[in-house]
């Protein structure tokens, strides 16, 4: 079987280094391409450092990028340019930049996933059921943890089970975002969603939905415990994309939840 040609952006960065990791025990794929966002004279699996651009990616056949929105962009620039696909588990993106990334997709094939397991994926999926079934006596909160060294908060994970909610009783999510709380002990319930963000240690991730009528609470929650899970979920994610058209499309998508 012909491998898949890949190419891993922020190859320095926890993701880069997990992906390519758990690449490199893929027998489907083959590494080509590693870059950042500067040149730094080394190798990673015999793989000289590149930058973005077009010769880096032009011998790639998909794209997994988990950077910084700025990054992300340059990436798709070029992607769309050469007819590459992409998998983007970059977060931290406005409702602006969102729209652009379509745009893109109307181009090549995209998959983007603020999460790639298939536990907080179907963590979505059950909340957007509990807050149809819920309905609006319910009011919803979610809380995050992730390791220190995480930039953006809430995470891209908090914002989707966010969406989830949102989903569930017909509305705008952008609408319905409350309060962004960050490392708070508590934090309350609100008409619109509220969030709060822990950062401590060295925390995979774990991400917790509630729903309180004030007589009762009912809790969904996920917590990871080896980041494998984010990398084999991206490899699954450019395997699927290598079948598909232009388009947006998301770990829904693949892992086909009704």
């Amino acid at each position: 079987m012909k491998k898949i040609k890949l190419a891993v952006t922020g190859c320095l960065g926890r993701m880069g280094q997990q992906i390519i990791k758990s690449a490199k025990s893929d027998k489907k794929f083959k590494l080509v391409t590693v870059t950042e966002s500067k040149i730094i004279n080394k190798k990673i699996s015999g793989i000289k450092l590149e930058l973005n651009d077009e010769s880096a990616f032009r011998k790639a056949n998909v794209i997994i990028d988990f950077t910084v929105p700025k990054c992300t962009f340059q990436v798709l620039r070029i992607a769309s340019k050469l007819k590459k696909k992409v998998v983007i588990g970059t977060t931290g993106f406005t409702k602006k930049e969102e729209e652009l990334i379509k745009k893109y997709a109307g181009k090549i094939p995209i998959l983007k996933a603020g999460n790639m397991s298939l536990g907080i994926n179907l963590l979505m999926y059950l909340t957007e059921i509990a807050s149809k079934s819920l309905g609006n006596n319910f009011l919803s909160k979610v809380y995050e943890v992730h390791h220190k060294h995480k930039k953006d908060h809430p995470s891209g994970t908090a914002l989707m089970l966010g969406k989830g909610i949102a989903v569930g009783k017909k509305k705008d999510f952008y609408k319905m975002i409350g309060n962004k709380y960050f490392n708070k002990k508590t934090f309350p319930y609100g008409k619109k969603i509220n969030f709060n963000s822990i950062r401590r240690g060295e925390t995979i991730g774990e991400h917790e939905v509630k729903f309180s009528s004030g007589k009762e609470i009912i809790t969904l929650n996920h917590e990871a415990f080896d980041r494998a899970l984010y990398s084999e979920g991206a490899l699954a994610a450019a395997k699927w994309l290598m079948r598909k058209k232009p388009g947006l499309y998301s770990m829904r998508d693949l892992l086909a939840f009704k």
